[in-house]
């Protein structure tokens, strides 16, 4: 009895001089987040279409799901007077209530795989909360990945494993890449310095990786325009939850509000700098290759 209450007394000096400090955050306005990026396998018959749609939070709480009032894309090849030849519809909807992620509605609003091309312009439209909010991209196809292998060199510290990438590049054009290395890790690449060559590269994985794990690299088409975006994200983001996880404030996607806006043909917001979501619209090609960790 002695020692517990001893270790009483011991405790209460620790428990009493505790004080509870509430930290008075400014308001902060919310801003929509969309998560657009949609990645085309050429060996499937249909694009894996996936809006994902977030709204942004105060500063200790992670960003939370929300609905839209409707959501859609349409594509098409477009001429030079800014028409299109022809245009396709892919109307969305929530696939669970709550989940904030949006998929083709019926089976005739799913995007072939056949229809993404050079030169095809997708628009994604989104009405949220009264607002109405615009992006367009091209596809952007890619190369496959020639090799992947395990190297044993190290960056900083003996804690990481070495992936070697080899892709070959395609002549005469200007191209951007994007890898996926999983787990929110992106490495954009642009082939100023290997135009139409075969390039090989290191990235290094912060951890050592375990024996017999797979581990999958992907190689993502872009344009210029995403290849900038990522390029500005990655820099800014520790990418512990992916680059659309949580997006840093001061990189402008390609997702405008163009609400009340009389022509559709202007949507960059060029006397509106702060009417803009978060978040990115791309449909790109995508290719994959596994590799098993030896040691």
């Amino acid at each position: 009895m002695k020692r517990i209450v001893a270790l009483i007394l011991f405790i209460l000096p620790f428990t009493a001089c505790e004080d509870v400090i509430e930290v008075e955050l400014p308001p902060v306005e919310t801003k929509l987040v969309v998560d657009g990026l949609l990645r085309v396998d050429k060996s499937q018959e249909f694009v894996d279409v996936q809006i994902k749609l977030r709204e942004t939070s105060n500063y200790f709480q992670e960003n939370r799901s929300t609905e839209a009032e409707s959501a859609l894309i349409y594509y098409g090849r477009p001429t030079r007077d800014g028409l299109f030849e022809s245009l396709s519809f892919s109307y969305l909807v929530e696939k669970d209530p709550g989940s904030g992620i949006y998929v083709p509605n019926l089976a005739q609003d799913s995007i072939r795989t056949a229809s993404a091309e050079p030169g095809i312009v997708f628009i994604l439209q989104i009405t949220h909360k009264g607002k109405r909010y615009y992006a367009q991209t091209e596809y952007a196809p890619t190369v496959p990945l020639d090799d992947l292998e395990q190297g044993d060199a190290t960056l900083f510290d003996e804690e990481e494993t070495e992936i070697i990438v080899t892709f070959t590049d395609v002549p005469e054009e200007e191209n951007y890449y994007v890898f996926d290395f999983g787990n929110g890790n992106f490495q954009p690449v642009e082939d100023q310095f290997f135009q139409g060559q075969q390039f090989q590269f290191s990235y290094f994985y912060d951890e050592k990786l375990q024996p017999a794990q797979e581990v999958s690299v992907s190689i993502l088409g872009a344009t210029e325009d995403f290849y900038n975006y990522m390029d500005l994200v990655v820099e800014q983001t520790d990418n512990d939850n992916g680059v659309f996880q949580t997006p840093v404030a001061t990189v402008r996607g390609n997702v405008f509000d163009i609400t009340g806006l009389d022509n559709i043909n202007i949507f960059d917001n060029v006397e509106r700098p702060n009417d803009y979501a978060l978040g990115y619209f791309a449909i790109v090609q995508e290719n994959t290759r596994t590799i098993i960790i030896e040691n």
